[in-house]
């Protein structure tokens, strides 16, 4: 576990979804409940912090599909394959044995696990144990990391990924931590956001203005495979004229 002077900081994932729209990629978000104590009412992408069993070495080697994926993010990779399925419905997976990822209506049929593992009652090792599965860390790519600047209370290290949603797949948030859900261009969002019609916190922005630059889902998978990973922590700058805000 990573420290900091400022206390200990929460290893977490984030799981950028993607599809083909109109105009270009389309992105999984969801809105958090008000009442959730981080980023509450903001659209964020699906994610959270990482569980105890996202780091069971079983999972790498009876059910993961790792691919090039780096083995340093393995449970990073599985986090985030839990959390996009827990919020979205949008399950990372193969039955074992075959090449394709779930189809929709498999997918479907699995939806009562997402509870489960959402209240840390069932883990992913229960799940592919269970339905035979094998979790497709070879579809994500990592995107960025961030870890949370040193002025807030309640800290994350965050590794963001981008996948091709599953074909088939439509997505659906949960009605918990997340009471709305949608797909929706980076650029769209950010103008909504503009335009204050969407709360989405600084983050979360630089991501989608970073996906914006993407005509399509395989461009932004091929840029996100090219480009270096460059650790961020935003400074809270309280000296700059205006209201303190946030730089780079």
């Amino acid at each position: 576990m990573t420290e900091s002077r400022t206390g200990r900081l929460l290893p977490s994932s984030t799981v950028l979804m993607l599809r083909e729209g109109a105009g270009g990629p389309e992105v999984f978000m969801v809105k958090r409940h008000h009442a959730i104590d981080f980023a509450s009412g903001a659209m964020v992408f699906p994610g959270g912090k990482l569980a105890e069993g996202d780091s069971d070495p079983v999972l790498m080697g009876r059910h993961a599909r790792p691919g090039r994926f780096d083995p340093a993010l393995t449970a990073f990779g599985f986090a985030a394959i839990r959390e996009a399925f827990e919020e979205s419905g949008l399950l990372l997976a193969r039955a074992k044995g075959e090449g394709s990822l779930l189809p929709a209506a498999r997918a479907a049929a699995l939806a009562p696990w997402r509870d489960p593992l959402n209240r840390g009652e069932k883990t992913l090792r229960d799940m592919a144990e269970a339905e035979g599965l094998d979790y497709a860390l070879d579809t994500l790519v990592p995107f960025a990391h961030w870890i949370t600047p040193e002025a807030m209370p309640k800290r994350f290290d965050t590794w963001f990924f981008v996948a091709a949603a599953p074909e088939g797949q439509i997505g659906a948030h949960d009605g918990g931590e997340a009471v709305e859900s949608e797909w929706v261009g980076a650029q769209a969002a950010l103008d909504d956001w503009e335009a204050q019609r969407r709360t989405i916190v600084f983050a979360t922005r630089m991501q989608l203005v970073k996906l914006a630059r993407a005509g399509s889902v395989a461009e932004a998978l091929a840029n996100a495979a090219r480009e270096p990973i460059i650790d961020v922590m935003p400074v809270l700058d309280r000296d700059a004229p205006g209201e303190p805000h946030l730089r780079i």
